[in-house]
């Protein structure tokens, strides 16, 4: 099958790239022309497809669509940790061109084809807003109330592909964090009692690409998430890692005091349909510490340096 693949050399792009190649597909990716994205894409074969472009330019789009079976749509600007360099709370403007202005863009591009390429949005579980006050998991059928101004853009995006016409599907994502060890003020946002799911950035990968010859996807919203393994409080999940660090668990005075847009997420359709729940956190975590190698015995050495460096990063004085 002919796939577009938007935002490809992202956390998640990457490894739906990975995915949908070995499956054999025939991966168009596009993407920005950055140095960071061009040195990703290099590192795969020759023989791979790349459209350099700007999703907010429309005749980029509209050159990238032609002749595909399928879009994957995953090129956002997110609120934290973003490949782009930006952060859509920091700059809702930019944040708003690229989030919804792309998805006009790209269904008007669709709706202009011969006969239209069908569209995987990847949404967020952020459209649900604050509900630690409520019993969990999250469903489909839950009622919207975004906090956030990329949530709040999701979920214009969302209605925006149930008035197109098109065949579509909306993947509603977990807690899929990049696999590498980052200390950013971001971390603190959560506060540590909130219930998260961790979802696998691999498994939302395994997620996309079984979705492709699925009949019975379109038309809904789809929650991804790690499954009742990778469910926990953002404190079990933080201290894991500070665990591998060395560390201590924070203390909890250190987070924010206010509900964060997460939650445990009810995926037993998802899981029943696309059989992609593989990996836990604790799979996360051993990579992580793969990845840090010989880095790591440095910095369990320096343990009360790191530690301050942390604490100094808290959202809180």
């Amino acid at each position: 099958m002919k796939i577009l693949l938007t935002g490809a050399f992202g956390n998640i792009g990457i490894s739906t790239l990975k995915a949908l190649a070995s499956r054999g597909h025939q991966v168009r990716c596009f993407d920005l022309p950055s140095r960071a994205n061009r040195l990703l894409a290099a590192k795969f074969a020759r023989g791979l497809e790349v459209h350099w472009g700007d999703i907010r330019r429309y005749e980029d789009v509209q050159l990238a669509v032609q002749d595909q079976d399928l879009v994957m749509h995953l090129a956002a600007i997110i609120p934290e940790l973003s490949h782009t360099g930006h952060k859509s709370e920091k700059d809702p403007v930019l944040a708003h061109a690229v989030n919804v202005g792309g998805l006009r863009n790209l269904v008007e591009a669709l709706q202009a084809m011969p006969v239209p390429a069908r569209i995987i949005f990847s949404s967020t579980l952020h459209v649900y807003g604050r509900t630690q006050h409520l019993p969990p998991p999250r469903t489909t059928s839950c009622p919207l109330s975004p906090v956030e101004t990329y949530a709040k853009q999701k979920v214009i995006c969302e209605q925006i592909l149930r008035d197109s016409g098109l065949q579509w599907a909306v993947f509603r994502l977990g807690a899929a964090i990049p696999v590498r060890l980052v200390f950013d003020r971001a971390m603190f946002l959560i506060p540590q009692h909130n219930r998260i799911e961790f979802v696998h950035t691999r498994d939302v990968g395994l997620a996309l690409a079984n979705a492709v010859d699925k009949d019975n996807i379109w038309r809904m919203v789809w929650l991804i998430g790690g499954g009742s393994r990778c469910q926990m409080t953002y404190g079990c999940m933080i201290n894991q890692v500070m665990a591998l660090l060395g560390q201590k668990p924070l203390p909890s005075a250190i987070f924010s005091k206010v509900d964060y847009s997460v939650d445990w997420l009810d995926t037993t359709a998802s899981q029943q349909l696309l059989r992609y729940q593989q990996r836990t956190f604790e799979d996360y975590v051993s990579e992580l510490h793969t990845i840090l190698g010989d880095k790591l015995y440095w910095i369990r050495l320096l343990r009360p340096l790191v530690r301050q460096v942390l604490l100094l990063r808290s959202v809180l004085p």
